[in-house]
This record gives C-alpha cells, structure tokens and sequence, in this order.
C-alpha cells in the first residue's frame, strides 16, 4: 500500500507551551488506521494538525512537515503557497460531538457547498443527495430535508455531519472519536459505515475505545504523552489479550 499521510518532525504548541514534539508518522492509504492514547497525550491536536485547523486557535504554533498524496501527487501542508481553505476541501473532519449547523438537514449540506464551493443548486442537490446515500442517511431523511437538523437522533446528526464532510468529495477523512456521544447501536452503526468508506478514502480515526480499536483499525499507532508514536502490529491487534499487554505497557 502506498503512503497517504507523511508527518516528519511536527512539533505543536499553544501559548509556548509544548503538546507534542518532532513527532513521526505514516499513514497508509484506505485503512482505517486508528490513533489511540491518553487522555490530553495530543491525539485530537495532531488531527488537526494535518489539515491546519489549529491555526483557528489562539497562541498556536507547528513546526515541522505534513504532506499529504492527493490527487497522486504530494501537497505540502504548510507549504506559503497551500491555503488552508483548500487543503480542508480535500482533507474532511469529523468531530467528536456532532456539530449540525442550526439550519434544516438539507441545508447542512447544502449551505457549505455554496459558501465554499460557489456550485449551482442543481449541483449542490446532486451532491447533498449523494453524499447523504454514501452516509447512509438518505433513505431515512429523504422526507426530511426541511426539518431541522436538531430533530435528528444523535447517530443521525453524527452521519449527517460525515455527509458534510463527503459532499466536499475529499481524499482523506480524519475523524475525532466519532462515536464517543453515541449509544452503541449507533456507534456500531457509524463503524460499519466507516469500515466500508475505507474502500474509498484515507481514514484516520482518533478513538479511546480498545474493542472499537480492534474492530476498525487495520493499522493502530499510540500516541505516548506527546513523546513518540508507537506502531501496534497486526499480531497484537488480533489478539485482545497481548493487544491489552501491550497498552498497559505503552500507557
């Protein structure tokens, strides 16, 4: 498999204070490769690292290299001359808490790719139709679309944001323990649906959850307290007892 996501070297750090430092990563394409690790060890501040988000945030800082295979070229993530406006239409996120935007369910969709995109209605319907099937949502909001989004159950809102997300027609999909406000017959569902967007995206999920870890992840790295990152292989992942060793150790 070839590599989609080249860290080298990335150090963040908010107000002079460290998160993380030169820290290394490769991320395979497809996946989904999964990102565990303490709670506060850096784990959501390296997502968002990799599509420039924690630039939104007051007093950051990030040194070192992100590239990413788009396109079947590398960008350069920091480079002057990437926006990071760009970058994030092919580089979706997916939050841990669903965040739907206080309009309809079809305007969620809707509205970001006019604001971004500049589309036509017809495309943007076209799109937002698409986007809601691949999540899974469609048949179930297709007589909705007008509703507010907040009528939604959480499982819902949590797809309707990956539509968002998918509308976009992005390369890689980085999502922040996306089932974490779920309940578990929606976290399953949500695994599901990821397990079956890997055939078609590069997916990078932080999670806290061991046996999700082990359901969805076909390649798993740990994040030790902004340190280092460590690669857990596929023996370990197959068998929960060593796999549960091996984080004891690590943690």
């Amino acid at each position: 498999m070839t590599v989609a996501i080249k860290v080298e070297k990335l150090s963040v750090s908010f107000a002079g204070r460290n998160v993380f430092e030169n820290l290394d990563l490769d991320v395979e394409s497809g996946g989904p490769t999964v990102l565990m690790g303490r709670s506060g060890s850096g784990k959501t501040t390296l997502l968002r690292a990799i599509n420039r988000l924690n630039e939104c945030l007051p007093g950051s800082a990030t040194t070192g290299s992100v590239r990413l295979r788009l396109g079947g070229e590398w960008l350069d993530a920091y480079a002057p001359a990437t926006r990071a406006e760009d970058l994030r239409k092919r580089v979706g996120m997916v939050f841990q808490s669903p965040n739907v935007l206080p309009v309809s369910v079809g305007r969620n969709v809707d509205l970001p790719l006019g604001l971004a995109l500049g589309l036509p209605p017809a495309e943007r319907a076209q799109r937002m139709e698409q986007a809601l099937r691949e999540a899974r949502l469609w048949d179930e909001v297709k007589d909705r679309l007008n509703h507010p989004a907040q009528t939604l159950s959480g499982g819902q809102q949590q797809r309707l944001c990956l539509a968002r997300a998918l509308a976009f027609r992005p390369e890689v999909l980085l999502l922040d323990e996306p089932t974490a406000s779920l309940d578990f017959k929606a976290a399953r569902g949500v695994e599901d649906l990821l397990l079956e967007l890997a055939g078609r995206y590069t997916l990078l999920v932080v999670s806290h959850n061991l046996n999700q870890a082990r359901r969805l992840a076909r390649h798993m790295f740990v994040l030790r307290e902004g340190e280092r990152i460590e690669a857990v292989g596929q023996d370990a992942l197959a068998d929960k007892d060593r796999l549960l060793t091996l984080m004891d150790e690590l943690f």
